[in-house]
């Protein structure tokens, strides 16, 4: 499995959680989102996990997304939903019109694009004024001990391993910088909140299949070693309790 790529991963995005509503509500009523005619672009949008939560909270816009099975699992998980809009498209280039959408969000994806050309994109097809927010959804480790040893077990199996899209801080650093320092976006807020899952342990075990890059630097053996030794930690549980901290950055456009 290539890294960056969900093809193959799609049908397991199901398993995953989505984002906390806590953050998303007061992001929501500091930028004053609800309004007429507002509308948001889920950009990079999977098979839409964010979406599902803008959506729910009876936003319209658009999903935007680049690979062909994580848009076309996300088309038709919400194919009852006519205020959504499906699109082909990247961060670099989301083929939405200038000045379209009021808010623009890429969740647990920003790290996947060019920063540079994404930010100036964002900024083409913002309203004057409008807002961009980037946020991820790891894992709360520091509040389960249990959770911490299966991060050993990965490290374990995969010593060499270098985690890329887990949201954590190694990760971040840098990143206000990026969103702030250049000619199109400022007035940084910063804004994170716990929550918890409580998944079945066949959808715990379909959440870690959805993870690209474990299985891309693991390779087939060594990750069906890491999914083998999940199980049996979870043998005995009736449900398992994930913790999670959606953290959220979000600026203002400069227009």
């Amino acid at each position: 499995m290539k890294q960056g790529d969900f093809t193959n991963l799609a049908k397991d995005y199901i398993n995953r959680t989505g984002y906390s509503n806590t953050v998303i509500r007061i992001l929501a009523s500091y930028i004053g989102a609800y309004k007429e005619n507002f509308a948001i672009a889920d950009v990079g949008a999977g098979t839409g996990k964010l979406t599902e939560i803008l959506l729910e909270k009876g936003f319209r816009g658009y999903a935007v997304e680049p690979n062909d099975a994580m848009r076309e699992e996300g088309i038709r998980l919400s194919k009852n939903l006519s205020q959504i809009q499906w699109k082909k498209g990247s961060g670099e280039e989301t083929d939405l019109a200038d000045n379209s959408v009021d808010w623009v969000f890429m969740a647990s994806s920003f790290h996947w694009t060019d920063h540079t050309k994404s930010l100036k994109e964002f900024y083409r097809i913002l309203k004057p004024g409008g807002f961009f927010t980037a946020l991820w959804n790891p894992r709360d480790l520091e509040r389960s001990a249990f959770h911490k040893k299966i991060e050993s077990i990965i490290f374990e199996v995969v010593p060499e391993i270098n985690r890329v899209s887990s949201g954590s801080k190694e990760y971040l650093i840098g990143l206000e910088e990026k969103l702030v320092f250049n000619n199109y976006f400022d007035h940084l807020f910063f804004l994170e909140a716990p929550h918890e899952e409580r998944m079945s342990k066949e959808r715990y075990l379909g959440a870690w299949r959805s993870v690209n890059d474990i299985q891309a630097q693991a390779g087939k053996e060594r990750f069906e070693k890491i999914m083998s030794r999940i199980e049996s930690e979870i043998q005995s549980m009736d449900e398992i309790i994930v913790p999670y901290k959606t953290r959220a950055w979000t600026v203002q456009s400069k227009k």
